[in-house]
């Protein structure tokens, strides 16, 4: 039974080394005189006699690799192991020849030696076909356990160069590690060889293939549904019926491509062919449907599964929730939770959570409160996720004292804020305007350790301006470069908009090389208000130089964009170029707001152009675009400038049927019309009213118009379209109170018309 190597100590008597002690005086010198080495080795091969006689695995443990080295050398202790493998071997005693083995390679990796000689060196001497082959199969299996993959295929090519026949248990134990390491090439080709030479792949085979292309684990990151698929079809081409678990497996991953449909029909056609199916396939097709926020749909696949035999377990119920939760449905998710416990079905956690989220989305914060102390009482130890819900809840509520306690609480109980708790505090403190405690919350994250993501430190960045505190905001985005955190755009759009807003726009386009050097390319929004900046400080050749830059590097401009642009153009007298931006934002598909016909009407009012005005006045209530007061006064001044008072009453009629409030400028362009018309008495009237009203009349700087001045002086309607708001005491006043000045207007006005207008004919 076994070979030349293992039978010489068949020679020994089991218990030669007592017969040692109990020999003669004689006996005894002359063994002192003999090689040390050669006795030590003679102990060693007793014990392998024994463990040969015997299968003594309490034998076999006393002798340890390393030590045995130590004591007997590495030749003599590698063969008397040999040994015990091959005894363990021939008897099929898995567990103890791969412990053996699992000795003999640590030893050789921890002493750096030749890995790739020791399937050679463990078969110099093979006893027989059979037990040579399960050392092998058990020598990949302890590679391929210790990360020790390339060793692992170079064995499998020894022995299958060998001629050896190896068990499909432990070549497919290698594929998985292979699958779990994304080795991809080394898996497909193991997979190859397998289907070549053998042993041929069984089903847990082309189970672990499907499992990593539709895992994610080959190499890309995303799921290789077609080679999935090809797997799938390769299965029913050699007649290897998949099993629920390959089928499972498959379905998840049609889920993860988004062809939940796909996956749905799957099922369905298993079903009808009276295949085995459980919740996990179906789970991966309701959370596909809710995750892609159609819960309802992942209702009626729930009740599917359930009609149809299948339980729903905690999973399904979960999922769920979250989705209903995530929706905004909180009701629906409150309904499957009683529903589970109905169904005996315990709420994990993520359960609650789930349920923690979706009132804190709602807003429901006291009801948060009560179901958070819930998940206490029904024995679940609270975790940094659950309180982190709450406090995030009552951040964005803007209620920081209610987030303070829950943190201390959290503190309390040994549980450290995470970089979630404290993202959500600074960009809760940022919120209600309190950046010093913010700051405090920043601090005390770098402190902890965490790095502050792009987004935390925006927030930060954003207070900064906002207060005003400029140097302070740069040196935070030089920090963030420092530390490894890339500034995005949303960074430096705070400091450049602050810039603008404090009439710094040549600073603020500085920025812009700034950007570009860190990889970061302005956008739209960043163009768009740097356009503004020059604007508001009367240089339009450089706001306009800006856009033919912006088109040249390729940024598309917004609605925003052309609307501050219309704006600067038509101020500048230049109707007809802002006229064709206006018919080029169109034509872009970008649609008009009210600032953008506003903006256009402003423009044409100022030229007097009437006609066009008044046509796109009429353009822009037919697309259910609502004018503002700022639009009415634009064309109350340019018909009054034209002399056209029957439209000066129907606009204002047309104000006070749709109640929109007049403001100041809306009395100064009618008293500088009743001034035109001749009613230098009406005009006081009208001042005083709008006094007893608390507004004021227009103010150019040098004190309040004359009303009794004849010069034809333009009256500025000062539009500006992206400062255009409504008085806080003008919105306050009753709507009875604006109506009775409205149709006191009008009685004005109506008393004389100069000409009637017609929308028809050129002024």
């Amino acid at each position: 039974m076994y070979s030349r190597v293992s039978a010489a100590p068949l020679l020994y008597d089991s218990d030669y080394s007592t017969s040692i002690c109990e020999s003669n005086s004689d006996s005894e010198s002359n063994l002192l005189r003999e090689d040390v080495h050669e006795v030590k080795t003679i102990e060693l091969f007793s014990v392998v006699v024994r463990v040969v006689k015997t299968l003594n695995w309490k034998v076999t443990r006393k002798v340890c690799f390393p030590i045995a080295v130590q004591k007997y050398g590495f030749d003599q202790s590698l063969m008397g192991f040999k040994m015990f493998v091959y005894v363990y071997a021939c008897a099929e005693m898995q567990m103890e020849v791969y412990a053996l083995l699992r000795e003999i390679v640590c030893y050789y990796q921890k002493a750096q030696l030749n890995m790739f000689g020791l399937l050679y060196a463990l078969l110099d001497s093979p006893c027989d076909a059979k037990g040579s082959t399960f050392l092998v199969n058990a020598l990949i299996k302890v590679f391929a356990s210790n990360n020790m993959l390339e060793n692992a295929i170079d064995a499998f090519e020894q022995a299958r160069r060998i001629g050896f026949q190896l068990g499909i248990r432990s070549c497919n134990f290698l594929l998985k590690c292979l699958a779990e390491d994304n080795e991809r090439d080394s898996l497909v080709t193991l997979f190859k060889e397998m289907k070549n030479y053998g042993p041929y792949p069984n089903l847990y085979t082309y189970t672990i293939m499907m499992s990593f292309y539709c895992s994610g684990h080959h190499g890309q990151g995303t799921v290789d549904i077609e080679e999935a698929t090809n797997i799938l079809e390769e299965m029913e081409t050699i007649g290897i019926s998949p099993s629920i678990v390959t089928y499972s497996v498959y379905v998840l991953g049609l889920c993860k491509v988004g062809l939940i449909e796909l996956a749905l029909d799957l099922i369905q056609e298993l079903k009808r062919n009276c295949r085995p199916l459980n919740c996990y396939c179906y789970n991966a097709v309701i959370y596909g449907f809710a995750d892609r926020g159609e819960p309802d749909k992942a209702m009626q696949v729930f009740n599917e599964m359930k009609n149809g035999g299948i339980a729903a377990d905690v999973y399904s119920y979960s999922i769920l929730i979250e989705g209903f939760c995530r929706c905004g449905d909180v009701e629906k998710g409150l309904s499957l939770f009683e529903e589970m416990g109905n169904n005996n079905i315990i709420p994990s956690l993520v359960t609650y959570s789930s349920i923690l989220k979706g009132l804190c989305r709602n807003g429901l914060m006291e009801i948060s409160l009560n179901w958070f102390k819930k998940i206490g009482a029904s024995g679940y130890e609270y975790d940094q996720h659950a309180y982190n819900i709450l406090i995030t809840g009552f951040c964005v509520q803007g209620d920081m004292d209610s987030a303070n306690k829950l943190l201390e609480e959290m503190l309390n109980n040994s549980l450290a804020p995470n970089p979630v708790s404290y993202k959500s505090l600074i960009l809760g403190f940022c919120k209600i305007g309190s950046l010093e405690k913010a700051l405090k919350f920043f601090n005390n994250m770098r402190e902890a350790g965490f790095l502050p993501c792009p987004v935390t430190c925006n927030h930060v960045i954003f207070g900064y301006c906002k207060e005003g505190q400029l140097k302070e905001a740069l040196r935070l985005i030089d920090e963030m470069r420092d530390l490894g955190i890339s500034p995005n755009m949303f960074t430096y759009s705070a400091v450049v908009n602050r810039l603008c807003k404090e009439r710094k726009s040549e600073k603020a386009l500085e920025l812009i090389p700034v950007m570009l050097k860190c990889n970061t390319f302005p956008s739209v929004v960043i163009y768009s208000t740097l356009i503004n900046g020059f604007a508001k400080q009367a240089n339009p050749r450089k706001a306009l130089m800006l856009y033919t830059k912006m088109l040249k590097v390729g940024i598309c401009p917004d609605s925003v964009t052309f609307t501050i642009l219309i704006n600067v153009l038509s101020t500048g007298g230049r109707v007809k170029e802002a006229y064709n931006l206006f018919k080029e934002m169109i034509s872009k598909g970008l649609e008009p707001d009210k600032i953008s016909y506003t903006s256009m009407i402003a423009g044409f009012c100022r030229s007097k152009d009437m006609k066009k005005a008044w046509g796109l006045f009429q353009e822009m209530v037919q697309s259910d675009i609502v004018p503002s007061v700022v639009t009415y006064t634009c064309l109350i001044d340019g018909f009054c400038k034209v002399n056209h008072m029957d439209m000066v009453t129907m606009l204002v009629d047309e104000m006070n049927k749709n109640t929109v409030c007049p403001d100041q400028i809306t009395y100064s362009v009618l008293i500088r019309g009743c001034q035109k018309l001749g009613y230098v008495d009406s005009a006081p009237q009208l001042l005083n009213k709008m006094k007893k009203r608390g507004i004021l009349p227009y103010e150019d700087g040098n004190g309040y118009k004359n009303l009794h001045e004849e010069e034809d002086e333009d009256v500025d309607t000062g539009f500006n379209p992206f400062l255009e708001k409504t008085n806080s005491a003008e919105a306050s006043s009753s709507m009875s109170s604006v109506a009775q000045d409205l149709e006191w207007m009008l009685l004005i006005v109506q008393q004389k018309f100069l000409q009637p207008f017609n929308p028809q004919e050129n002024i």
